[in-house]
């Protein structure tokens, strides 16, 4: 009942999502404006804050992120042993690979704050900080060949700059001032809601018929190999009990929603990734659960 409790209320933000969507005639130039908004501003304000306030302490940090780089390697390895062996039309493999290792890191840190307060949050920024790159690296690469540009799409990634800018704030030893931080910290809260309702509001579940086994695949890793990898690490290296269960929550998250926008904007099967990350979310309210329960 804990965990149930625990999860509920941002799952709950998720359903009005699709509710708000499905009875509104909003219109996508709307929704696509809200996206904006809290992909370039509320959630990188967020995570600077988390990140810029973040007491770095490498003698006792240094396993957590460990474990938590080492469960999205394999993820990212996973995707690539099953390429010769699922045959996919051209791009789609390569466009629902990203789903199997990227995170939603709005359900992250609305779930770490419920989990531990703020220092679940600022535990769970320092796992995004290392993770962003790391996945969106992994990410460009398997659709690179097609377009874009490595570099410059990480440049741009406004969640790397904020949390680059904010561990590099904090490495330096310096303090946020009182209004600064009120700002940054009321955009940020305004940030988890709105990204749970984007969440819900992008959900898309119809017009996919093929590639059931690429999508058993990808999602069994997500939901299941990466955090299942996370966990045995966790205890193998006796990680804190705080530790576990953030670095476990963080690998067992649903994928982000931005996939889509990148498999697009690449020359990828938008339609095929908009469903993994619709499927993915959808199943992840079972498998969260079982996680933390297994690590509470």
């Amino acid at each position: 009942m804990q965990v149930i409790s625990l999860l509920l209320p941002d799952f709950i933000l998720i359903l009005m999502g699709v509710i708000i969507f499905r009875i509104t005639n909003w219109g996508e130039a709307f929704w696509a404006g809200m996206e904006k908004m809290v992909y370039y501003l509320l959630f990188p304000a967020l995570l600077f804050y988390s990140t810029a306030r973040l007491q770095l302490n490498l003698a006792t940090t240094g396993k957590f992120v460990e474990v938590g780089v080492l469960a999205l390697l394999a993820g990212v390895a996973l995707t690539w042993i099953g390429k010769p062996f699922i045959k996919a039309g051209p791009m789609t493999y390569e466009s629902g690979m990203q789903t199997a290792f990227r995170f939603n890191s709005y359900i992250a840190l609305a779930l770490a704050s419920r989990l531990a307060g703020e220092k679940g949050v600022g535990l769970m920024a320092l796992l995004i900080g290392f993770g962003v790159p790391l996945c969106n690296m992994a990410a460009v690469h398997a659709l690179a060949h097609r377009s874009g540009n490595l570099g410059s799409e990480l440049a741009r990634n406004p969640l790397l700059i904020a949390t680059g800018s904010g561990l590099l704030f904090a490495l330096c030893g310096f303090t946020l001032p009182e209004v600064a931080g009120a700002v940054l910290s009321r955009l940020g809260s305004a940030s988890i809601a709105l990204g749970l309702l984007m969440v819900g509001a992008g959900l898309r579940l119809a017009g996919i018929r093929e590639d059931k086994l690429m999508t058993t695949y990808f999602t069994a890793i997500k939901l299941l190999a990466v955090p299942a990898v996370a966990y045995v690490l966790g205890r193998w290296l006796e990680l804190p009990q705080l530790q576990l269960q953030i670095v476990v929550l963080f690998c067992s998250l649903p994928t982000a929603s931005s996939c889509y926008i990148l498999a697009a904007r690449m020359g990828g099967n938008g339609p095929m990734t908009a469903f993994l990350i619709s499927l993915g979310t959808l199943v992840s309210a079972v498998t969260i659960p079982f996680w933390l329960m297994l690590v509470h």
